[in-house]
């Protein structure tokens, strides 16, 4: 109710967009940051002609509405973000906005700007006292986007009542520090106030703009306005009629006049500026024909055609020419590889590219004044990096991707878990996986990181134990179009697996048997990353002691999930109880795969700051250790 004068003027007078096409590439975005007001942005779509019926409305917060307590990605049409958890909104305009910023610098020429659009975010003062809103508005200053303009709703009011008891920054001064275009004491109420704003916002076209909007909150209700009583809470019954008197509404409930329908519809005006758009592709396919056919290619989120199989003789060439290297190494051997194959790739690392392995011999920086290239330096914005690449993903027209160490990812957890929430492809590249890392010590050493990614729903997980599986990984997050991957890479050199031309197709399935003694073993090992060398020597001599004996490369536990159950059958026969997991990551989530009868050589506790082979043999990730669970439990 606060923000809605403002969002009259922005939608009747200023957005652009089609209701009949929510999905018309050169849109303006809209993102609703403080989501919790998501009755505004439902009660905009129907008025404006979307596909949301006033019933739809009527079933507000229902199970399987479209209308879910906060705005979410894929219910309604016109909703282009999930915008549940505060500040992830704002950070996710300024990924929108960047995207637009880039594809504008790769596409455009001149009169032909075919990616030419805003995006427009409101905001609150919950979305500004979170961390995350500093990281992204501060990056969204340094590359001078200025096709994103944030309405922030001043309305000094959060769910604990006047926020002059814990929020009492200089918002204004804060924002210039960051480089933004800010205007100041906007009546969020005056109608032409909130015009004009807009119209100086838009005309400064190097920075980005917060327009200051002072509004009440719950306005229009006569009791309740103004105070946190109406922030999150019905206003009941009587509340609610005497503000439909107070602001002068007589008719009956969920009912709206003709002429009401008629003055918002959006559809003639947006089928129009659409029809332009299109007339204007025309010319500009017509000019550069395979520009306007890579845009299309692009933005529909279509891999190029032979895309799979120049990856796969790839992968082959590696698996004929062996190479001892980190899996970091052969994630940026990757790159290399099918970078130049893919334009909509756009990189980038929380300020350890040099660490990450990040940038590829194709890389080149976007900044403010030339965003024309494929890379983003995030510098150190864990958190803002990972929403930023989920804006971005949801804008289109991009496949990015963003590296930190996996110890950090906690800094960005509930970020990876909103991209999984919206199936987005996003790549989260994650190096230092274990222990391995060493001197830096327990504070940098993941443990159960990698337990709470793959219990993550839609979330693709991959542990590379070479080269080869780490190809394999890349191929797979850039083809699957249906959710997030996260990429899990050794700072330590690798030692690279025998293989046939089968097993080589097999790591596709997320788990496969990469060593057998006999057809039919007494125990299996089953390893990821760094531990597969350790699991395939202690195999070779446990065989050689005549024990038939299995090892199970695991590099991806979702996807091995994913198969037919006769090829799960195959590869861990039900039969064969006797079992032991190795992975330098906590042990217990490896009880799904050993049972109670198995074994785990995982970690227990967190790490200590020594070299890495030190505190390999310290935990017990020994040949010997391996070697000696796999006799105790054959003994039993």
């Amino acid at each position: 109710m606060g923000m809605a004068d403002i969002a009259e003027v922005l939608w009747r007078d200023f957005l652009k967009h089609n209701p009949h096409n929510p999905q018309w590439p050169d849109r303006d975005r809209f993102v609703l940051s403080n989501g919790h007001g998501s009755m505004l942005i439902y009660s905009l779509l129907h008025l404006t002609g979307y596909e949301l019926s006033m019933d739809d409305l009527r079933q507000f917060r229902q199970l399987h509405s479209k209308t879910p307590g906060h705005p979410e990605y894929g219910y309604a049409p016109g909703i282009e973000t999930t915008t549940g958890p505060l500040g992830q909104g704002i950070t996710n305009a300024v990924g929108m906005a960047l995207a637009e910023k880039v594809l504008a610098a790769q596409f455009n020429r001149p009169g032909h700007d075919i990616v030419d659009h805003y995006t427009y975010t409101f905001l609150g003062d919950g979305c500004l006292m979170e961390g995350i809103s500093h990281e992204a508005c501060s990056l969204a200053g340094t590359l001078g986007l200025g096709k994103l303009i944030a309405f922030y709703d001043d309305n000094g009011i959060s769910i604990d009542g006047d926020v002059e008891g814990w929020f009492t920054d200089n918002t204004v001064q804060r924002f210039e520090a960051y480089r933004w275009h800010v205007i100041d004491q906007v009546d969020g109420h005056d109608a032409a106030a909130v015009k004009a704003a807009i119209e100086a916002a838009q005309a400064v076209t190097d920075r980005p703009t917060l327009i200051v909007c002072k509004t009440i909150i719950g306005f229009g209700s006569p009791n309740k306005q103004g105070s946190e009583s109406c922030h999150g809470a019905p206003l009941g019954i009587d509340e609610i009629a005497a503000a439909r008197e107070q602001l002068g509404w007589h008719y009956p409930p969920f009912e709206i006049p003709d002429d009401v329908y008629a003055a918002w519809s959006a559809v003639e005006q947006g089928a129009a500026a659409e029809a332009d758009w299109q007339q204007r592709f025309a010319a500009y396919a017509q000019a550069y024909p395979e520009l306007a056919a890579e845009f299309t290619r692009r933005m529909a989120g279509e891999l190029p055609a032979d895309f799979a199989q120049q990856a796969d003789a790839y992968i082959a060439q590696l698996q004929a020419e062996p190479a001892a290297i980190a899996s970091r190494k052969a994630s940026q051997n990757a790159l290399n590889a099918y970078g130049p194959l893919l334009p909509e790739l756009l990189g980038g690392s929380a300020d350890l590219a040099g660490s990450n392995l990040t940038l590829w011999s194709g890389s080149q920086g976007i900044s403010a004044t030339d965003a024309s290239g494929n890379y983003i330096y995030y510098g150190v914005r864990e958190f803002g990096m990972s929403a930023i690449m989920n804006g971005i993903a949801l804008h289109g027209g991009f496949t990015p991707y963003g590296a930190t160490f996996l110890m950090f990812m906690e800094y960005a957890r509930n970020a990876v878990r909103m991209a999984a929430l919206m199936k987005q492809q996003s790549i989260f590249v994650y190096t230092h996986d274990s222990i391995g890392l060493g001197e830096d010590g327990p504070t940098h050493q993941p443990i159960e990181q990698l337990a709470s990614l793959r219990m993550t729903p839609q979330l693709s997980t991959w542990r590379p134990c070479d080269q080869v599986e780490s190809a394999v990984a890349w191929k797979y997050a850039l083809m699957h179009k249906d959710g997030p991957t996260a990429l899990i890479f050794s700072r330590q050199n690798l030692a690279q697996q025998e293989r046939t031309p089968e097993q080589v197709k097999a790591i596709e399935r997320g788990g496969y048997i990469l060593f057998d003694s006999t057809e039919q073993p007494d125990v299996i090992l089953i390893a990821t990353g760094s531990e597969v060398a350790l699991a395939m020597t202690a195999a070779k001599r446990i065989a050689g002691d005549g024990v038939a004996v299995r090892v199970v490369s695991m590099p991806s536990t979702d996807v091995f999930e994913q198969q037919e159950p006769a090829y799960r059958e195959q590869v861990l026969p039900a039969q064969v109880t006797k079992r032991i997991a190795i992975e330098a990551s906590i042990a217990d989530y490896w009880y799904k795969y050993v049972g109670l009868n198995g074994r785990i050589i995982g970690m227990r506790t967190f790490g200590e700051s020594a070299p890495a082979e030190q505190l390999f043999e310290h935990f017990g990730f020994t040949v010997e250790q391996v070697i000696a669970t796999a006799k105790e439990l054959l003994a039993e």
